[in-house]
């Protein structure tokens, strides 16, 4: 098994391209030889890089149209799965709030977190903070984000 101090870039990338294309972490251990905790740690490093670039350089964006969306997925179990112990630890619900630029198709801004008023007003602050004008939002209806945008929460 390769380990991630002993990771020269040919491998690197290959690992990157295996969970780029798909693959799980198990099937790219497997078809790179890497170890588990090699791939993860890898993974985890390149997301916070990208996470960084995103951040830094996707500004004074001007778009016109923006369509906003989430979709809903769960840690470690459902919601109302997660044993009251485990509660506070990150476990249960989560949705991942999308900004995209209607005619060039850029990600503006993403969030993890809740689907209530607090997680939209600091989604649609960020969107607004990538701008360089106002902007006709679309949305599938979602309440909390017309309430951000609007500047009030019920």
């Amino acid at each position: 098994m390769v380990t991630m101090n002993r990771l020269d870039n040919d491998k690197r990338a290959q690992i990157i391209h295996c969970l780029v294309e798909g693959n799980s972490i198990r099937s790219t251990v497997r078809m790179t030889g890497a170890a588990k905790n090699t791939v993860t740690k890898l993974l985890v490093e390149v997301g916070e890089k990208c996470q960084e670039f995103h951040d830094k350089h996707v500004r004074h964006v001007s778009a016109r149209r923006v369509q906003c969306d989430e979709i809903w997925c769960f840690v470690g179990a459902k919601a109302k799965n997660v044993p009251e112990q485990k509660k506070d630890s990150g476990m249960g619900d989560v949705w991942t709030c999308v900004a995209v630029d209607a005619e060039s198709k850029l990600v503006l801004s993403y969030l993890c977190g809740g689907r209530d008023a607090e997680w939209a007003n600091q989604f649609m602050k960020d969107v607004a903070s990538r701008l360089t004008m106002r902007v006709q939002i679309t949305s599938d209806g979602h309440r909390a984000y017309a309430e951000a945008v609007e500047g009030r929460s019920e």
